[in-house]
């Protein structure tokens, strides 16, 4: 096992744990004249998300390190705020994109490391997390 590995994916975890909360709570008060389609698009990115954090949570695990899950260490640790339930409509899909980008360089990070380190696993599964969070980006900007 690798503590660097391990440390860089506690950090992922952390950043999409907070993007998926953040992604519901607009997915719940979204608003305005583009309600439905952001509802739906909200919706898809935090269901792929819940999805995502079992799977960054296991890894871990596999490389025998327990998993640190609590909201004072995702308050304390990540990059990502959380939301304002009062926001438009604009300000959530411009914070979301935001946020997904700031995802992304932390999966970067992760996979360099990762790769670094020759674990091949952990670099799969990241540059498929990377993807989904670029797409993410396009999709979020292009409904502006």
């Amino acid at each position: 096992m690798s503590k660097k590995t391990v440390e860089s994916l506690k950090l992922a975890l952390v950043g999409s744990y907070a993007l998926y909360l953040k992604t519901q709570n607009y997915h719940w008060n979204v608003t305005g004249p583009s309600f439905k389609s952001l509802h739906d698009l909200f919706n898809a990115q935090y269901t792929d998300l819940s999805l995502a954090i079992d799977d960054i949570a296991e890894r871990i695990r596999t490389l025998d390190s327990k998993v640190e899950a609590n909201f004072n260490y995702f308050e304390k640790t990540s990059k990502i705020k959380g939301g304002n339930e009062n926001a438009d409509s604009s300000t959530m899909v411009k914070e979301l994109a935001a946020d997904n980008e700031t995802l992304a360089k932390i999966l970067n990070d992760t996979f360099k490391i990762a790769s670094e380190e020759k674990d091949d696993a952990t670099a799969d599964l990241i540059i498929g997390r990377i993807e989904v969070h670029q797409k993410n980006v396009w999709m979020l900007k292009s409904s502006l």
